[in-house]
């Protein structure tokens, strides 16, 4: 039956980028009257699996026209992931690499940093483990450690606490964070992101207009990290313009 639903699904949008919860259901019952509200949400639930309609903030649907994120993960990167799910096969982390950010930016940063984020019962054991196969490997560095040995290499590997319930994605079986969690990441972690710092409204429009942004995953990470009136500033700021 969902079939049924994306049938008729653009019809719904025409002429509207969005659509109200509220208005896109009415519209469905036009077609189906015989669905009941939890029908019409679980056809709309699978609809946005398939990545057909969006989601973007509480009560608003959008025809997800829009690339995914998918940034290029280097067979270093994959080689280093797999590393240390082999040693760590129960773990949860992810890995990225500040480079990822550059397609966004006007100035080119000269530097990226690979970056691991750790659960916390497990940070310092795969630092150990990185720090004996790897060079230039730092253990949550402060702005101190930033200023006198990360910022002038190239290619330094950081380990860093996770934050829990941190929005992530699984590309090519390899654990990477969502685009959603580095922009909140970015607003936060200012020594880590301090190339993007002065560039951060320019990048917060340029992925929205490229990519379709999950504004409640962000926000609701954002308020885990207690930082929810930062994020929707920048996102009214960027929208607005």
């Amino acid at each position: 039956m969902a079939e049924a639903l994306e049938k008729h699904i653009n019809r719904y949008f025409k002429g509207n980028e969005r659509l109200s919860k509220q208005k896109l259901v009415g519209a469905i019952k036009k077609d189906f009257p015989d669905w009941t509200d939890n029908t019409i949400n679980m056809y709309l639930s699978k609809l946005k699996k398939r990545g057909i309609v969006n989601a973007p903030s509480r009560g608003i649907y959008e025809m997800d026209s829009h690339t995914p994120f998918q940034p290029n993960i280097s067979i270093s990167l994959k080689r280093m992931f797999n590393k240390v799910k082999r040693e760590f096969p129960y773990i949860s982390f992810c890995i990225w690499d500040t480079a990822w950010l550059n397609d966004f930016m006007r100035h080119q940063p000269f530097k990226h940093y690979v970056v691991f984020e750790v659960e916390k019962d497990a940070i310092e054991s795969v630092f150990t483990f990185l720090a004996e196969i790897h060079k230039n490997v730092f253990f949550n560095p402060d702005e101190e450690i930033f200023d006198r040995y990360i910022h002038h290499q190239d290619g330094v590997l950081i380990v860093k606490n996770m934050v829990s319930e941190a929005p992530l994605l699984e590309k090519e079986k390899i654990v990477i964070p969502a685009l959603e969690k580095l922009l909140v990441d970015m607003l936060i972690d200012t020594e880590l992101f301090s190339a993007q710092q002065n560039e951060m409204e320019f990048i917060m429009r340029t992925v929205m207009e490229k990519y379709t942004l999950n504004e409640l995953k962000m926000r609701r990470y954002a308020a885990r990290r207690n930082r929810e009136p930062e994020i929707n500033e920048i996102l009214n700021i960027s929208s607005a313009k």
